[in-house]
Order: C-alpha cells, then structure tokens, then sequence
C-alpha cells in the first residue's frame, strides 16, 4: 500500500468518509476516539481503504487498557483494512508490563491478514537531534513495514533535524512516515513527502484534528501534489 505517498483523512466516524474522497487516498480511523469503531466497520462502505489506529493513552491516545489490542484484532478482519498501527514502544517492550506480546502477536496476525503494519512513534515534548532520530527510524523500520516518527518541533531547527532523518532514511531503503507536530515543524507535513516519507495525516474535519499542527485536508493535499510536482 505504500510504495507511493498516501496521504490520511484521520476520523473517528467513517460516516465523514465520502467527504474525504476527492482528496485523500485512505482513511486513518482512529478507534480510541471512536463511539462504537467496531461497529463502524461492520457497516462501512466507502470507497477508500482504512488504516485503524487505537492510540494508547501512554503515547498519547485514549484507549486506556491492553483491551485495544483485541479490537485492532478483529478490526484487520476486515478486508477495507488495508493498515494497523502498533506502538513501537509496544513492540519492542518499552511500554507498560503485557503489551509487548499483544503487540508483537497483533503484528503476526496483521502479517497472515496481508494488512501492513505501521510501527511509530510519538514524541510530544520535542524533537531529538538528528542521529537519534535516524535509529528510531531504523527501529521502526524494522518492526513493521513503515516506520512512523512524529516529532514535537520548538523550532526550525528541529524541523530541519526531521527531514535531514527522513532523507537519510529514505536514502537507506527505508520505509518512513514522518512529520513534526507544533506550528514551527508545521511545513514539514508538506515537505517531508519531498524526502520520501510515505504517509500523511490531515482531518476530514479541521475542527477534529487528531495532532497539532494539522494542515485541513485540501490543503495538504495541494502542498504535497505542488511540491512533488504531481
């Protein structure tokens, strides 16, 4: 799914998926925000394929129990689930006691499903130098089939250590998604596709943005498609 840019229209009700169409080429559906997110799938229609996420609270979500994992489970049954998202940290046994084998179990289920797997990162303080990034990225990277790494950026400088990460992954055959969260990072959610991250994030709702900084879906959509030449 992601040999190409994609850019997601993050929602918590599907229903909004039809007024995403013209712009995005998936729908990040964010369970742990979501009233109901299994039924949602049960009954969804739409047109784009999904990438389900169920946001730990301890990496900046709502779901607050080893319970998501059992949900994202039945989720990627789901043949409009084309993606999951599974915490890095989780993964690699850096989050709370019990959730490294539910994630790494979620991620074999995922892989017998054929849906692709997201490993990320969330960092909500600030943004590492330049090297440190570059491992969490190969890390990443290495649990799933993209590594995602969201940055809080402070400053310019710290959006320019996100994309000099993001080319020398990308430059390394690495598959990234990468952005820095906060108005001085703000552009690279535009510009990062430029170095070769494969994924983007902009509400279909700009009053429902999942992350600071958040572009309105149209708009990033044009950035992107501007500065790629696309």
């Amino acid at each position: 799914m992601f040999e190409e840019f994609v850019l997601a229209a993050a929602t918590a009700d599907l229903s909004a998926e039809p007024a995403a169409r013209a712009d995005a080429d998936a729908v990040e559906f964010r369970m742990d925000l979501a009233s109901d997110p299994l039924t949602q799938l049960e009954s969804y229609d739409g047109e784009l394929p999904l990438i389900v996420t169920n946001r730990a609270e301890w990496e900046g979500g709502e779901a607050g129990d080893l319970g998501r994992f059992g949900d994202l489970s039945d989720a990627i049954a789901h043949e409009d689930v084309a993606a999951v998202d599974i915490e890095l940290a989780a993964l690699r046994g850096n989050a709370p006691e019990g959730e490294r084998s539910h994630a790494v179990a979620l991620r074999e289920t995922a892989r017998e499903e054929g849906v692709a797997v997201i490993a990320s990162v969330h960092d909500f303080q600030s943004t590492p130098e330049t090297g440190v990034l570059v491992d969490l990225l190969a890390d990443a990277d290495a649990e799933g089939d993209v590594g995602k790494l969201a940055t809080t950026a402070t400053s310019r400088d710290d959006a320019l250590a996100l994309l000099e990460a993001t080319n020398e992954a990308t430059t390394a055959g690495r598959s990234v998604a990468t952005m820095c969260m906060g108005e001085p990072g703000r552009h690279t959610r535009a510009v990062a596709p430029v170095y070769g991250s494969r994924i983007g994030y902009a509400p279909v709702d700009p009053a429902d943005a999942t992350a600071p900084g958040q572009y309105p879906l149209a708009t990033l959509r044009r950035l992107v498609d501007d500065l790629r030449g696309a």
